[in-house]
C-alpha cells in the first residue's frame, strides 16, 4: 500500500525519487532478476500471495454467504458482513499482483488497472481499520449503556453508519487514483507512484494515511477496550468478556499485520539514508503480511470461542454461524443482565 506497490515496482513500495523528476532505471535500486523463480524471496512471495489469494477469496466468501444469505440480520452480522465483503474485494484483485511478480515485474494491465488495484488496497485498509473502530465503540456503548443499545442498536443504524465508513476510505484512497501511473523502460512497463509534480505529496500521503489508518484508529480502540475491561470488573462480570474474544483476535491480527508495512512506508520517506536493498525487501515482506490479514480474518471467525471441539466436529457451515452468532447471543445476554441491574431506568432513555 503506500502505494501498496513499490512506486518503481507495483505492489511492494513507493519511491518517488522527485529529485530525479522520473522513476530513476529500475535495475539501479532494485537490481531485480527478470525472473522471479530464480530469486528465492520473490518465489517465496509469489507462493504466499496465491495461498492468500486462494484462502482469502475462499474463506471470505463462505462468510459473505453465510452472514448475508444464511442468517438473521443483526447489527453484528451487519459489521462481519462489511469486513467479509472488504476482504473479498482485496483477494480478488491479488491475481494482477500475482501475475505481475511472476512476469518479471512487467506491468502489462494497462494505466486504468495500475490505479484501480492501488485504489483497491487503500479502500480495503481503511474500510477494515473504520469498521474495527466501529465494532470497538460499539461494543464500548453496549457496556456503558446497555438499557440504551438495547432502544437505539438497530440493523438500519448499523447499515448507515458501515456506509458511512465506506464513503470515507473511498475518499482517502483517491491519491490512488490521482498519483498512479505507468511507464515503459528497457522494454518493461512499470506501474508506479508519481509524485513528481509536488515533491511534498508522497510525505504528505504517507503520514496522513498512517494517522488515519493505524495511529488514530489503534488509540481509539485501546480506550474502547480499556473502557470494557474496567466496567466488567466493576460489576464483577469478568466472565463476560468472552464475547469480545473474537473482535479481540481480529483487531491484534490487524494490527500485527500492518504495523511492518507502516514502518517500511515511513522509512521509505527517508530512502536516501537508508539501505535501498534492505528497505526494498522490508517493504515486499511487509506488503505481504499486510495482505495476509484479508484471509485471517474468516479463520479467526470459525475457530474462536469457546467451544471449539464441539464445533470442529460440525459442518463448516455450522462453525461459521455459531462462530459469528456466539457474540451476538453472548452480547445480548449481558445486555439482558445489566438491564435487570438497572431495573429502575426507563426503558424509554
Amino acid at each position: 500500500m503506500d502505494d501498496f506497490m513499490y512506486d518503481s515496482e507495483p505492489w511492494y513500495g513507493n519511491y518517488t525519487y522527485e529529485e530525479y523528476g522520473s522513476p530513476p532505471p529500475i535495475d539501479t535500486v532494485f537490481k531485480h532478476s527478470s525472473t522471479c523463480f530464480r530469486e528465492v524471496l520473490c518465489t517465496s512471495l509469489l507462493v504466499a500471495n496465491m495461498i492468500i489469494f486462494v484462502l482469502g477469496l475462499c474463506g471470505n466468501g463462505v462468510v459473505i454467504w453465510i452472514s448475508g444469505f444464511k442468517m438473521k440480520k443483526t447489527v453484528n452480522t451487519t459489521w462481519y458482513l462489511s469486513l467479509a465483503i472488504s476482504d473479498f474485494i482485496f483477494c480478488a484483485c491479488l491475481p494482477f499482483n500475482i501475475t505481475y511478480s511472476a512476469m518479471g515485474d512487467d506491468w502489462i494491465f494497462g494505466l486504468f488497472m495500475c490505479k484501480f488495484t492501488s485504489f483497491v488496497m487503500f479502500l480495503n485498509m481503511f474500510s477494515s481499520i473504520f469498521l474495527l473502530v466501529i465494532i470497538s465503540v460499539d461494543r464500548c456503548v453496549s457496556v456503558m449503556c446497555p438499557v440504551w443499545t438495547q432502544n437505539h442498536r438497530t440493523v438500519r443504524k448499523a447499515s448507515v453508519v458501515v456506509v458511512l465508513a465506506w464513503l470515507v476510505s473511498i475518499a482517502l484512497s483517491m491519491p490512488s487514483v490521482v498519483f498512479r501511473d505507468i511507464v515503459n523502460h528497457l522494454g518493461r512497463t512499470t506501474c508506479f507512484n508519481n509524485y513528481t509534480s509536488d515533491q511534498y505529496s508522497h510525505k504528505t500521503i504517507a503520514v496522513s494515511r498512517f494517522l488515519a489508518g493505524f495511529v488514530v484508529p489503534f488509540f481509539v480502540i485501546i480506550i474502547c477496550y480499556s473502557i470494557i475491561i474496567l466496567r466488567l470488573r466493576n460489576n464483577r462480570m469478568a466472565k463476560s468478556s468472552k464475547p469480545f474474544k473474537v473482535m479481540t483476535a481480529l483487531i491484534a491480527t490487524f494490527f500485527f499485520c500492518w504495523l511492518p508495512y507502516h514502518v517500511f512506508v515511513l522509512l521509505e520517506l527517508t530512502h536516501q539514508n537508508s539501505n535501498h536493498h534492505v528497505l526494498a525487501i522490508g517493504l515486499k515482506v511487509g506488503t505481504s503480511v499486510a495482505m495476509a490479514n484479508s484471509f485471517l480474518n474468516p479463520v479467526l471467525y470459525v475457530f474462536m470461542g469457546n467451544d471449539f471441539k464441539r464445533r470442529l466436529k460440525s459442518s463448516l457451515l455450522s462453525k461459521m454461524e455459531n462462530a459469528m452468532g456466539e457474540e451476538g447471543r453472548t452480547t445480548s445476554r449481558y445486555l439482558s443482565r445489566s438491564s435487570s441491574m438497572d431495573g429502575r431506568a426507563s426503558t424509554h432513555i
